[in-house]
């Protein structure tokens, strides 16, 4: 019996994908829940979970954090996006950093079943006219950014770091002794060397990156004095 955990604060929604489950496998055994930190509660105490569904749009989740804390939490545990935005980029995106499938709200219940079913057995799902980036584009890309990585203070790095894996500021300020004022000026000067518009686009291009190791490195201006 394959079992799925849905995870979206919308239980019309909820219901409505609950259905399309049931439509690919009868059986099925579906747990709910209504934020990432209800669905971190139910995977700490359930094993065999085959697939989670994941909305984007979530109470204690913005963009992709969501889904990066719980690929940083339960990494074998496969994951399928199930969102309202269907732009292009977002696709990427998700697909990017790992995502098992990006499946649209906008889909039909019986092609959400076909989707899920094809997810179960090791295809990634997207969406009809979704086009992928060429891949010459990509290693453009990564390149330049580590070129722009090396601009980055030591605290920078360990920002970027605990940004990349879905913290939110609060918890970056925490972790690194900070306050959230001061991560919230690293974050806006991070998007500023590396060139990048927000911290979602920063998690995706940065995802995937080897990161220099702040130890290895001299502290710059803006960091002596700071707690490290």
């Amino acid at each position: 019996m394959a079992s799925f955990l849905i995870i979206d604060d919308h239980p019309l929604f909820r219901e409505a994908l609950g259905n399309a489950v049931r439509l690919a496998l009868p059986e099925a055994r579906i747990l709910e829940a209504m934020s990432i930190e209800d669905a971190l509660e139910i995977l700490s105490g359930e094993q065999g979970i085959d697939l989670a569904l994941l909305d984007l749009s979530l109470p204690d989740a913005t963009g992709f954090s969501g889904f990066l804390r719980l690929r940083e939490t339960y990494p074998r545990l496969p994951v399928a996006i199930v969102s309202s935005e269907e732009d292009q980029h977002v696709v990427r995106e998700a697909l990017a950093l790992g995502a098992a499938g990006y499946l649209p709200k906008s889909t039909s219940k019986r092609e959400l079943a076909q989707s899920i079913e094809g997810v179960l057995s090791g295809s990634v799902s997207v969406p009809r006219d979704f086009v992928a980036t060429p891949q010459r584009r990509k290693a453009e890309t990564s390149k330049a950014l580590e070129v722009k990585l090396r601009e980055l203070t030591p605290q920078q790095i360990r920002v970027l770091d605990l940004l990349r894996r879905g913290y939110p500021n609060r918890q970056i300020a925490q972790e690194l002794q900070l306050a959230e004022s001061t991560v919230k000026a690293h974050i806006t000067e991070i998007l500023r060397k590396l060139g990048l518009f927000s911290r979602n686009k920063a998690i995706i291009e940065i995802g995937k990156m080897d990161l220099p190791d702040p130890r290895n490195r001299p502290y710059a201006r803006a960091d002596r004095g700071r707690p490290q």
